[in-house]
């Protein structure tokens, strides 16, 4: 059997109860066509780039599937007809990537405080910078007059 990594999108108004029942759902066509499902992340709701079928957000699903092309084909046939899915992709891999995924690991690195070991460009301290004096300390400029 071959090795897929299974992204879809589902619509920004469902609950998220909605959406792991959605999950179980082709977790059922996987496991009725004689495939398996691994890991499965819910990356939660997410803004969109662009609008795809007036959802400005939707909630993101990774699912790791070990199946024959033919169980894919429904899960992916039974998705077009769902409409509370607006998008999925499937892709072909050689094997499942061992731990959480990039998106899993993002989240975990957004979730450090802010601000520790920062510089000021960074959201630190935005006081005076400190290469410059106060005005009373720098010379002043010749005046150009002017006709």
């Amino acid at each position: 059997m071959a090795l897929y990594e299974h992204v879809f999108l589902a619509r920004q108004d469902i609950t998220p109860q909605q959406v792991d029942a959605l999950v179980e759902q082709y977790k059922g066509v996987i496991e009725a066509n004689g495939g398996k499902v691994g890991r499965v992340e819910n990356w939660g709701l997410k803004s969109l780039t662009y609008r795809i079928k007036k959802n400005r957000k939707a909630h993101y699903v990774l699912m790791d599937i070990d199946a024959p092309a033919p169980a894919v084909h429904e899960v992916e046939r039974q998705m077009r007809i769902n409409e509370d899915v607006l998008r999925y992709m499937t892709i072909a891999v050689e094997k499942h990537e061992e731990g959480p995924s990039a998106m899993m690991q993002k989240r975990d690195r957004d979730d450090r405080p802010r601000g520790e070991g920062r510089g000021p460009r960074d959201g630190g301290d935005r006081g005076p910078r400190s290469d410059r004096g106060d005005r009373e300390d720098r010379p002043r400029r010749p005046r150009e007059d002017r006709a």
